[in-house]
């Protein structure tokens, strides 16, 4: 077992560009992380301090097999043994690597490696690329991919999900901001704004501005960041005034960097949907009925919710698990 030691979250000012980045922090195998976002629609909210063990040996969550679940676990995958499960290594709380620059660690593997309990199965990760991993999955090479993957009505015509986490966006200002609540498109007239370029966040920012000078407010200014790293410098000196993203980076950011806060939550869907994290595996293969009985078998015993507040994500919890629900719409 790691030693572990605690990390206070004004000496982490160092880790920043590390932790925004995806590579992995460096020194104990520990850093200071906080309890997420204030909840959907709300102000912001004081993060509790969590000690994130960041080292390869991660002492995960466990759960106990059930055997008849495992038993609707397709053949050929029984066969071998083990679940082959594809991520991409981004950012951390979601998905990064611990501090030997290899093993991949987080919250997708934590809840992946409780699946693979549950199935009876040895859990194999497999760090890739973005696009790697959805051909990966589609050709069968990976049983399942575990990645902060949002259900969209394109993709179920080519994969099948297995619905465990909130899909949610976040606001974030810098710590001593006067911003303490965004919850609608007025709160953001005539701020400088960073939202990442042909997301879905980019897509509700430029609605709510669009609603904004519709109404005879001020519009918004937006800066465009190739790196998470720009993005938080651009924050910290004053030269944008919010920061739209996702919410799991956003508050593990705001925590260790104590830089930042969060002071609102939105669905990554938009206003009319919640969106949903999934697992996706490939279409009509059969896995993904297992995986969602699986997930609900930890969501119940309490195991789910054990991984989630290890990594400061308790906002993001789902009651269950759902089989192909309703996705982001298509586009139009």
């Amino acid at each position: 077992m790691p030693s572990v030691s605690r990390i206070a979250v004004a000496a982490l000012s160092s880790l920043l560009l590390l932790t925004a980045c995806g590579t992995s922090g460096t020194g104990a195998g520990t850093t200071a992380a906080g309890g997420g976002a204030a909840p959907a629609s709300a102000g912001a909210a004081s993060p509790t301090v969590l000690t994130i063990n960041t080292s390869p040996e991660q002492n995960r969550v466990r759960a106990d097999k059930d055997a008849a679940i495992a038993d609707k676990v397709p053949a050929a995958i029984r066969a071998k043994g083990e679940l082959l499960v594809g991520t991409s290594t981004f950012q951390p709380p979601l998905s990064f690597v611990a501090d030997d620059n290899t093993t991949p660690i987080g919250v997708e593997e934590d809840i992946a490696s409780l699946v693979a309990d549950v199935l009876g199965l040895k859990l194999r990760l497999e760090a890739t690329s973005w696009e790697n991993l959805f051909l990966s999955v589609r050709s069968g090479k990976y049983a399942a991919g575990f990645s902060n993957i949002t259900v969209t009505e394109e993709r179920k015509d080519i994969y099948d999900f297995a619905t465990y986490r909130l899909d949610q966006l976040a606001w974030e200002v810098p710590k001593d901001s006067p911003i303490t609540s965004i919850t609608k498109p007025a709160d953001i007239a005539g701020l400088t704004v960073s939202v990442g370029s042909g997301t879905n966040q980019e897509k509700i920012l430029l609605d709510w501005d669009k609603q904004n000078q519709a109404a005879g407010l001020k519009p918004i200014q937006v800066q465009y960041y190739q790196q998470a790293a720009d993005t938080y410098l651009a924050l910290k000196s004053g030269r944008i005034q919010a920061y739209f993203g996702p919410n799991p980076t956003s508050a593990y950011h705001a925590a260790v960097s104590g830089d930042t806060k969060i002071v609102g939550t939105f669905s990554g869907a938009g206003p009319d949907r919640q969106g949903l994290i999934a697992a996706m595996t490939q279409k009509g293969n059969g896995l993904a009925e297992p995986i969602r009985d699986a997930l609900n078998v930890v969501i119940k015993n309490g195991k789910y919710a054990e991984v989630l507040k290890r990594w400061g994500l308790d906002n993001e919890a789902v009651p269950e698990s759902l089989l192909n629900p309703p996705g982001l719409p298509r586009e139009k």
